[in-house]
């Protein structure tokens, strides 16, 4: 029986599923993305299961290489504002980019989120990945930002929203109908920031949020992505391809946390995985490939493509020993297109084996088994800390999440891994996250969350 520390999940959402040939599954719903009902839907069956929250990722351009589910789609700041209608309890996480954003714009848009939901909003914080450079062509510039130049902007996109967030100390608003005082000027704060790539005078309109900021979530892993993770994020989404390297990791992260003044209780690491869960070992295996059979291969092969500097695999035969496949120079997820190019040099791989490898979806590893094999591969990742907990990519929606709320949450929750049930109400209080300092209110008048 664990005792303590809990294991934090979030659900990823992406219409029929994180598969790439998910939408042809004779279960699913080709037009889910643009359903705000099924979106709905899904996020009260991770309720149900006590997820912490649910994850909307994005994408600002769209090309041959996209996965079908992200070609029409919503926006997710809507998406997720339509979700928090629909519960009470799951936190809801967007991604909005700091490259292609202005500050003010996406404070106010996640603050109203956070009221909207009762302080159960989070920012998935991303500069854009785009190894294509076709995002740049949609936002009336000519290229796309060199990677380390886009997080030094992050940087200060992160302080300029954060010192927004806290324009108004959290009682200013007086409402005093009898004075005619509607707030106390004393306790609204302009930001006057000033730097390299922004100039913020302020203050927001709108008032702090019952859990005082929207969580910060971030899924960098390269150097300059992991510094900003220290500095600045709560969650943080990654993806290993095995426990020995996920834990080295999470221990290189969690280490450079007290240069910030920050615990290792402050920032949670999530990894991700794609659970197929079946009553039988066999059943689970059947379910893996029946999507398998789905895929065309140059259809997974496009979608491997944006990973890994838009390489045209479609010119190569299946058999082409991909170590002889030419990458270009990569300015997209830095990290991962790295993992991605070692494994390929080390193993003997063909480019018809790279979407099997490489994506969860596709895999055929621990996390395809029975409710307890899968919650025994879960449990390990947690106990070895090689994560503190999961971001869940269901391959198939809604039926994946259905088998794993249904058939491994409760062993979890029997093995004291995961919680019985919410104890509060915000996604700090599922997170176990201090309300954030009001930085314009003394110390000593600062209330924290405990």
């Amino acid at each position: 029986m664990a005792k303590g520390r809990k294991m934090k999940l979030a659900a990823y959402l992406v219409g029929t599923g994180m598969h790439v040939a998910s939408w042809r599954h004779p279960d699913s719903s080709p037009k889910a993305s643009i359903d705000a009902f099924f979106y709905k839907k899904l996020a009260q069956i991770a309720e149900k299961g006590k997820f912490d929250f649910v994850f909307i990722a994005d994408s600002l351009a769209i090309n041959a290489e996209s996965h079908p589910q992200i070609l029409n789609r919503f926006d997710p700041v809507v998406i997720i504002t339509a979700m928090a209608e629909a519960t009470k309890k799951i936190g809801i996480v967007a991604t909005a980019s700091t490259t292609y954003n202005e500050p003010y714009t996406l404070a106010r848009q996640f603050a109203s989120v956070d009221h909207v939901s009762g302080g159960r909003a989070g920012w998935n914080v991303v500069t854009t990945a785009d190894a294509t450079g076709e995002t740049a062509l949609n936002f009336s510039r000519e290229k796309h930002l060199e990677h380390d130049l886009r997080y030094e902007k992050a940087e200060e996109f992160i302080d300029v929203v954060q010192g927004l967030w806290d324009s108004w100390e959290d009682d200013a608003f007086v409402y005093d109908k009898e004075s005619g005082t509607f707030y106390d000027p004393e306790k609204v704060h302009e930001l006057h920031y000033k730097g390299k790539f922004f100039s913020v005078k302020g203050p927001l309109n709108i008032a702090r949020s019952v859990q005082g900021q929207p969580v910060i979530v971030q899924a960098g892993s390269s150097e300059p992505g992991q510094r900003l993770a220290a500095r600045t994020a709560e969650v943080v989404f990654a993806q290993r391809d095995n426990i020995e390297e996920a834990k080295r990791f999470y221990k290189k992260l969690k280490s450079r946390l007290p240069k910030y003044g920050r615990t290792e209780e402050e920032l949670h690491i999530l990894q991700g995985i794609s659970p197929i869960v079946g009553e039988t070992e066999e059943i689970a295996l059947q379910k893996y490939n029946d999507l398998q059979k789905l895929v065309d291969p140059y259809e997974g092969l496009k979608f491997v493509s944006g990973y890994m500097g838009n390489v045209d695999f479609t010119k190569y035969s299946l058999d082409t020993p991909a170590s002889e496949v030419e990458f270009p120079p990569v300015n997209s997820i830095q990290s991962q297109f790295y993992e991605m190019k070692k494994i390929i040099d080390e193993e003997n791989l063909t480019v018809g084996d790279l979407y099997t490898r490489f994506f969860g979806p596709a895999r055929r590893d621990g996390f395809v088994g029975t409710p307890n094999q899968v919650a025994d591969e879960m449990e390990k990742w947690f106990t070895e800390k090689a994560a503190d907990g999961f971001m869940i990519q269901f391959p198939l929606l809604p039926s994946h999440l259905e088998d794993f709320v249904n058939l491994v949450i409760p062993i979890l929750q029997e093995r004291g891994l995961f919680r019985l049930d919410y104890e509060g109400n915000t996604l700090r209080d599922h997170l176990g996250l201090n309300i954030p300092k009001n930085r314009f209110v003394p110390k000593k008048l600062s209330v924290l969350h405990k």
